[in-house]
């Protein structure tokens, strides 16, 4: 199944991983290339579950937006009011609407528009210590903001860290078990889930990248299990569900499921920020990446087409997502 050559364009990028392209409610691109592991060199399939990376924050936004529905969360009140951050240098001016628009100026746990480095926050502390949403805490909690709230757009991974914390203080259960059943189990997905790439899951890829000519495992470049800033795992084919079932209002309530579909603050001049989502003029996406993990969700509007690329290899996303960028942005 090939639509004017796209596969021949995939193929020449080197791309490891699934590429789905879905127009007008049909599949018609719908391919899988590369391993799962070069270590055993077994083949990627349609049905691989990936790392999502930060298209978990997806998740994370309509979970945080379904208690908002409830009246049990507050989208402008401080985000104090729902977690303990006395001694930390979090404002208490910080409410969930900034954290999940990321305009809540806090200072991520890695800041790489400054020359931060992720993986530099494991040379003291292993990241298989940070297995729960308030662990990540120390990484950022006393870190100067670099804004006052409201002020400034600007991508912040652990602003969707502390929304999952109120979500979890909210709910009182682990983020992890709420999103598995709230969003995966309501949108009718049975496969996604959030597992250890330290355990022996099946039909799951393991991150791999080329590093001076090596596959590397990406196991000790970051957290081992998957948080409310990153990390599900999930099959091309899911994360279509899952955006059908926001469309379609399965997860949020109307007047949430149009705020969620609709742009809140500007990012540039090109792109604005919603609750998770971005959008760049009739396109809606979000992207995820990191070591050994690069992926990508959008909805071309005007050509009514939905796609999802993920791969289990840094940066080998990129090139898939520029083609389909330039055969139906508009």
């Amino acid at each position: 199944m090939d639509i004017d050559g796209l596969d021949t364009v995939v193929r020449a990028s080197g791309f490891t991983g699934v590429v789905v392209v879905r127009q007008a409610g049909a599949v018609v691109f719908n391919e899988a290339y590369g391993y799962a592991t070069p270590r055993w060199q077994v083949p990627n399939t349609v049905d691989t579950r990936f790392d999502t990376a930060s298209i978990t924050k997806l998740f994370t936004s309509v979970a945080v937006l379904q208690q908002v529905g409830l009246d049990r969360l507050d989208l402008d009140a401080s985000i104090h009011r729902y977690i303990d951050l006395s001694g930390t240098t979090i404002s208490s001016a910080v409410s969930l609407r900034h954290l999940l628009t990321h305009t809540s100026g806090i200072a991520d746990d890695a800041d790489e528009d400054a020359g931060e480095v992720y993986a530099d926050l494991f040379v003291d502390t292993p990241c298989y210590t940070i297995m729960e949403t308030v662990d990540f805490l120390p990484q950022f909690a006393h870190k100067p903001a670099l804004a006052k709230p409201g002020f400034q757009a600007r991508y912040c991974n652990v602003s969707y860290v502390l929304a999952g914390l109120a979500l979890e203080r909210t709910v009182g259960e682990p983020y992890r078990s709420y999103a598995t059943r709230e969003i995966f189990e309501r949108a009718g997905i049975t496969e996604a889930g959030f597992f250890d790439r330290r355990d022996s899951v099946p039909r799951v890829a393991e991150g791999w990248d080329l590093v001076d000519g090596t596959w590397r495992s990406n196991i000790f470049s970051y957290p081992p299990i998957g948080s409310p800033d990153g990390g599900a795992h999930a099959s091309a084919k899911d994360l279509l569900i899952f955006l059908d079932a926001v469309r379609n209002g399965q997860l949020l309530t109307p007047k949430l499921t149009e705020e969620f579909l609709t742009p809140q603050v500007a990012r540039d001049e090109q792109v604005r920020f919603g609750f998770g989502l971005e959008f760049r003029r009739s396109t809606l996406y979000k992207e995820g990446s990191n070591a050994g993990v690069s992926a990508l969700l959008t909805r071309y509007g005007n050509a009514d087409v939905d796609a999802v690329v993920l791969s289990n290899a840094e940066g080998a996303a990129w090139p898939v997502m520029a083609e389909l960028n330039r055969r139906f942005e508009s």
